[in-house]
């Protein structure tokens, strides 16, 4: 049996796009996060809802971008394997998401990493969009 908050089911994580909630740090600040589905075992992974290269956020609300298995950043079009998190390819590459640690038992996800508390499911408080686009992939 898996230990920590709940955060969803596996169910409910699109297929294309991402589950967002948020999770508090060890310092107490706010940081969202992403659910997104993988093809490894447990089947979703979970990432700190930001570009490694710039802050941006990868789910604004509404799903991340994904495509063949990678989360598209909105601002350069740099693309991070929904598994490893590692990406190769524009702006960001050479960079990794931010793991947060997640365990999944009889199809419920939970929160698993001590390093963070879970707050809520959706977006933090601050409502900032962050930058508009400059990518120049297409969705």
């Amino acid at each position: 049996m898996a230990t920590g908050a709940r955060i969803t089911s596996i169910d409910e994580v699109p297929e294309a796009g991402s589950s967002l909630f948020t999770v508090s740090d060890r310092h107490g600040d706010d940081r969202e996060a992403i659910l997104v589905r993988c093809d490894e075992e447990p089947g979703v992974r979970a990432w700190i809802n930001v570009c490694p290269h710039e802050y941006q956020r990868l789910d604004r609300g509404r799903g991340a971008a994904i495509r063949d298995g990678e989360v598209i950043c909105p601002k350069h079009g740099s693309m991070f394997d929904t598994c490893s998190g590692d990406c190769d390819n524009g702006e960001a590459a050479g960079t990794t998401l931010t793991a947060v640690e997640i365990a999944v038992d009889d199809g419920t996800v939970y929160l698993a990493d001590e390093g963070y508390t879970y707050r809520h499911n959706g977006a933090g408080e601050d409502g900032d969009d962050g930058p508009s686009s400059t990518s120049h992939i297409g969705f």
